[in-house]
């Protein structure tokens, strides 16, 4: 028998990141939010209850959790707010998640336990300005040098989180190694091989530059920057995993990524209605209050509906990336739903607001304005949409 019922563990962890997104998260983030300042005084208070460590092992000083707890995490503080919960998504699951699925145990040891207690933050580097969902296509080169057994790194990557706060120590970056010669078919000349390998940047080397905060349109609380790289030199040990391999590491962990984001969409979308109801029991108009009316009920009822699809549709894909089972199609369904509901509520929830919506100090503002990335983030929802069809067979 199917039971959908969170455990005692998980339901305490729960119930923990909801208090902390309550009690110190909400009376202060919409500050920081306006502002466009990090908050580091949170973000620290997160390492403390072990948050970044969650789904690492105890020998790495992490918190021996797993996937689905992190995703518990980042769905309550979403909820709250959303430049916090990216700043725990994007710290664990691309900057430190790369490194522990595919780092050496010398790499493991030197960078995860400061990246499992917060102290230090990674960031995930693979979008290009040119590339952005044609990832593979990507233009930053590091050549090998053989005599200094040095990597050396040349291009520009975009639109990358966690990269420039004063507690950011490294940035893994996919860049093109070398091109490999491959016979094509019938005897034709040879064409080039892309061979794309992942390589660990720590943050202060030189050649290694990082541009000033975007101007966003919302997460205005986290960190996002460009990054450049002009004869950026790293030691050979820093290839992180296997040569040639970095792109499909890459894709393992936007696969990972992809159930985080539609974890903290979900989360998004529940703060919607959560609001929404409140604001909807206490505001009057005509003598009554807003929420009697069967207009507003059915807004509300079709964002509760959203919310909880969205809601078994991340633990569903998580439940299968636990159980090692393939999740790939999975993944992409909850991301592509729960990203698409989280629009839908914060619309629905600034429109029965109604001018209130539209004034930053009420959280539905924050919502609305912080919706819309997530159809883009991680994948577009068009890319989604892709995923989905080649799992299905279909090809293109």
């Amino acid at each position: 028998m199917l039971d959908h019922r969170l455990d005692s563990e998980y339901e305490e962890l729960r119930r923990t990141v909801a208090e902390f997104a309550a009690d110190v998260v909400a009376p202060t983030i919409g500050d920081f939010y306006e502002r466009e300042e990090f908050p580091y005084e949170i973000v620290k208070e997160m390492g403390r209850m072990g948050l970044f460590g969650l789904p690492f092992p105890e020998e790495y000083g992490g918190m021996g959790g797993d996937y689905f707890a992190l995703c518990l995490a980042l769905e309550e503080l979403a909820r709250v707010d959303s430049s916090v919960a990216i700043t725990l998504e994007a710290g664990v699951s691309l900057g430190a998640m790369p490194i522990y699925r595919f780092g050496t145990e010398e790499q493991k040891r030197e960078w995860l336990p400061r990246l499992a207690a917060g102290e230090m933050l990674g960031a995930f580097g693979l979008t290009e300005p040119e590339g952005g969902s044609d990832a593979g296509a990507t233009r930053t080169t590091a050549r090998f040098d053989e005599a200094t057994r040095e990597w050396v790194i040349n291009g520009t990557k975009c639109f990358i989180t966690n990269s420039g706060t004063d507690i950011t120590g490294l940035v893994t970056v996919t860049a093109l190694t070398e091109p490999i010669a491959r016979s094509s078919e019938e005897g034709g000349e040879a064409s080039p091989k892309r061979e794309i390998s992942s390589i660990i940047v720590p943050v202060g080397t030189p050649g290694f530059q990082v541009s000033k905060k975007y101007s966003k349109v919302g997460w205005n609380a986290s960190d996002t920057r460009e990054l450049s790289f002009t004869d950026c030199r790293v030691p050979e040990a820093n290839l992180l995993g296997q040569r040639g391999r970095g792109f499909a590491q890459f894709l393992r962990i936007l696969d990972e990524g992809r159930i985080a984001i539609a974890a903290l969409s979900t989360g998004l979308a529940q703060g919607c209605v959560d609001q929404s109801l409140q604001y909807a029991a206490t505001r009057r108009a005509f003598g009554r209050p807003i929420g009697a009316n069967q207009a507003i009920q059915f807004k509300i009822s079709d964002m509760e509906m959203r919310t909880h699809l969205s809601r078994l549709a991340w633990r569903d894909a998580a439940s299968r990336l636990l159980l090692a089972e393939p999740f790939k199609k999975e993944a992409a369904i909850a991301k592509l739903y729960s990203s698409e509901a989280a629009v839908d509520n914060a619309r629905e929830a600034t429109q029965i607001h109604g001018g209130y919506g539209f004034m930053n100090e009420y959280p539905v503002a924050r919502f609305w304005r912080d919706s819309k990335i997530l159809e883009i983030g991680e994948g577009t929802s068009e890319v989604q949409r892709m995923l989905i069809a080649r799992e299905l067979g279909m090809s293109s």
